[in-house]
């Protein structure tokens, strides 16, 4: 959303199907990145990208996109893919298990992915 002196606020988007994980990463975020940048969250692909025209229709900008790898629907990959398509510009980072790094160097070549996070991880 557009603040009032005219600068548009910087948005890091997660996209999680399972709501634990989900609320967690988000947690992980606001508590780094918080006081910077406004940490959206979705459970889902699709309601990801409608958020993110949402956002896109006020102004915002989305600097950071992070998705799971192992969603219903649509995975991980499948969603950043058309996420680009809203926002270029954004980096992008695939959540997965240690079981998917085989997708993350998929997804290194298809959307051209900025960092890949192993699941579960430790916060400090």
């Amino acid at each position: 959303m557009a603040q009032a002196d005219g600068e548009t606020r910087t948005v890091i988007m997660t996209v999680d199907d399972d709501p634990g994980v989900s609320r967690a990463v988000a947690r992980d975020l606001r508590r780094r990145y918080g006081a910077t940048c406004r940490i959206v969250r979705a459970e889902s692909g699709e309601s990801a990208l409608e958020a993110l025209r949402e956002l896109k229709l006020r102004g915002d900008l989305v600097a950071v996109i992070l998705a799971d790898y192992r969603m219903p629907q649509m995975n991980g990959i499948e969603f950043l893919e058309q996420a680009m398509d809203v926002y270029p510009g954004a980096r992008r980072v695939l959540l997965t298990a240690y079981a998917d790094t085989e997708a993350a160097i998929d997804a290194i070549n298809v959307v051209d992915l900025d960092h890949y996070l192993l699941k579960p991880w430790a916060v400090s």
